[in-house]
């Protein structure tokens, strides 16, 4: 199981394959403020949920100054849908193999439905313009999430 990540880390590198199949680094946001969010899967409702409330507030989220990225294990194709079906504006990446994931502890042991199963910890973690881990939360719930961001950001 993978170290989860406190403020001050360098935030693990990655370069992943976008909706599109072009590839996307946490390197090209140099200089912004990274919203990076780990989700389980695309398509389901709870990750529609979060992947709208992002997109509603892209704006203002920009606006400050912070990029949003969404990282799932689903393959781009599915991405690619997900991204119609819903009309997001959010960037979301594929990480079939889990290794950014686990990179960043939102990969590992969990508890759903009151069993202990291995999978995508719903996670995110601000990185700052230097690539630093500015908070990271885990185990976050998909609703309302967004807004406490929004909140905990003061913006």
């Amino acid at each position: 199981m993978s170290e989860r990540l406190q403020p001050g880390d360098t935030a693990p590198a990655f370069t992943l394959p976008d909706a599109d199949g072009k590839e996307v680094s946490l390197a090209d946001h140099r200089g912004r403020k990274v919203i990076v969010y780990f989700y389980p899967a695309a398509l389901t409702p709870g990750c529609t949920k979060q992947a709208c409330d992002f997109t509603d507030n892209l704006e203002l989220l920009a606006g400050a100054g912070y990029d949003v990225i969404g990282i799932s294990p689903d393959k781009p194709e599915k991405l690619a849908k997900f991204r119609e079906k819903e009309s997001l504006k959010v960037t979301l990446l594929s990480d079939p193999d889990k290794q950014i994931l686990e990179a960043y502890g939102a990969f590992g042991e969990k508890t759903m439905y009151g069993r202990t199963v291995v999978g995508v910890i719903r996670s995110t973690v601000v990185v700052d313009e230097e690539g630093k881990v500015e908070r990271a939360l885990y185990n976050v719930r998909a609703t309302g999430h967004v807004a406490k961001i929004i909140k905990d950001l003061s913006l």
